[in-house]
């Protein structure tokens, strides 16, 4: 047997295998409370083989809201919610991590409290599709900088979720560092334009990430908390001038916090990682962090078993794939054939696209439009 289907210890937990299933915005959660609910019970119950589950990214407050439907959790009725999905989980035999999020400018006012404008590092506006709003889609808005109160807060508040994530049956966490979201604003030179001791050299603007995880170690094992970044993955129009030196000093200082794992998310697909054409950055970062390294980002059976055993990574990360092979561990192991997804459905509330995908040999026709 390969060592991708073999156990794995991370920290405290004992993993079955070395497959993670990577956090998807799916956008499934009810409204108006953005509470977990059946249809998530089910879909992360399906998908319990995996080694790890990694929850969707859940906003740490209100404030943190940008995609519609996404969940939260900072409110009691959203506690609820997660503590019936990890009940599921863990009657399955399974291990599950809760995301905690804060989407910055990657929001709108429609869903701001008190109609403020969403928070960043800096004003910037974010390039690319229109937000959904409660009025449709709109375009997005400049965001406002974060005074050092609207920075104080916000770190309790990662504090505050990461808590709330333990009372709901999380067996850990991983803190948003990546994809252009609140917290890379700040680590990104393309978006960090502060004067003030969080902006300037990449030690001033690491300085919320850093206050961030002392944060929610405050309330949380650090063999229960990981963090995920993206150097090369970013949204259009932000990024920085020279990500293997920001993110490799960042990475550097992460050695002496002990988390349980460094989530790298990086956009390549299988093809590319096979053929070597863009190389993957993992490699980098795996000579200058001595935990638990996790590879993410277009990774078939084969670039998996590529990786581990050149030692790049302890642990890979699927994400589509889950989406449409909710029993993507015992397919791999089989080395049968993957079903694709249907993008169509990726953020359509109800089942359809979510939890009617049959598994490998089931008869039965998915639910259609």
């Amino acid at each position: 047997m390969h060592k991708l289907l073999t156990p794995f210890p991370l920290g405290p937990n004992k993993l079955s295998n070395r497959v993670v299933m990577a956090p998807l915005t799916r956008r499934r959660a009810g409204n108006p409370g953005l509470a977990p609910n059946d249809l998530m019970v089910e879909y992360y119950r399906q998908r319990t083989s995996a080694g790890l589950i990694v929850a969707e990214g859940s906003q740490i407050s209100p404030e943190g809201y940008g995609f519609t439907g996404s969940p939260g959790c900072y409110s009691e009725e959203q506690i609820r919610g997660w503590s019936r999905v990890t009940d599921a989980v863990h009657q399955e035999g399974g291990k599950i991590f809760l995301q905690l999020w804060h989407t910055g400018p990657w929001s709108h006012r429609l869903l701001q409290p008190e109609g403020k404008k969403p928070l960043a590092a800096s004003e910037v506006k974010p390039l690319g599709r229109e937000v959904l709003t409660p009025e449709g889609h709109l375009p997005y808005e400049y965001s406002r900088p974060m005074t050092r109160e609207e920075i104080s807060y916000t770190v309790k508040d990662f504090g505050k979720a990461a808590k709330n994530a333990l009372i709901a049956g999380f067996d850990g966490v991983e803190v948003h560092g990546a994809h252009s979201y609140l917290i890379d604003q700040f680590i990104m030179d393309g978006t960090n334009k502060r004067q003030d001791e969080y902006g300037g050299p990449v030690e001033n603007r690491a300085r919320f990430l850093f206050e961030v995880l002392d944060e929610v170690l405050r309330h949380v094992p650090a063999g229960r908390v990981g963090l995920r970044l993206s150097p090369r993955a970013v949204k259009e129009g932000m990024a920085d001038s020279m990500p293997e030196k920001t993110y490799g000093w960042i990475v550097s200082q992460l050695n002496a916090y002990r988390l349980t794992y460094l989530h790298i998310s990086e956009m390549m697909t299988p093809e590319e990682r096979l053929a070597g054409n863009p190389e993957s950055i993992v490699p980098y970062y795996r000579e200058l962090y001595e935990g638990t390294l996790i590879s993410c980002g277009g990774h078939s059976r084969e670039s998996a078993m590529h990786m581990l055993d050149a030692g790049q990574a302890d642990l890979i990360a699927f994400g589509k794939p889950f989406i449409s092979n909710p029993d993507l561990v015992e397919r791999l192991k089989a080395d049968v054939p993957l079903a694709e997804p249907d993008k169509e459905t990726f953020y359509h509330g109800g089942p359809m696209g979510y939890t009617d995908y049959p598994r490998y040999g089931e008869t039965g026709v998915r639910s259609k439009k």
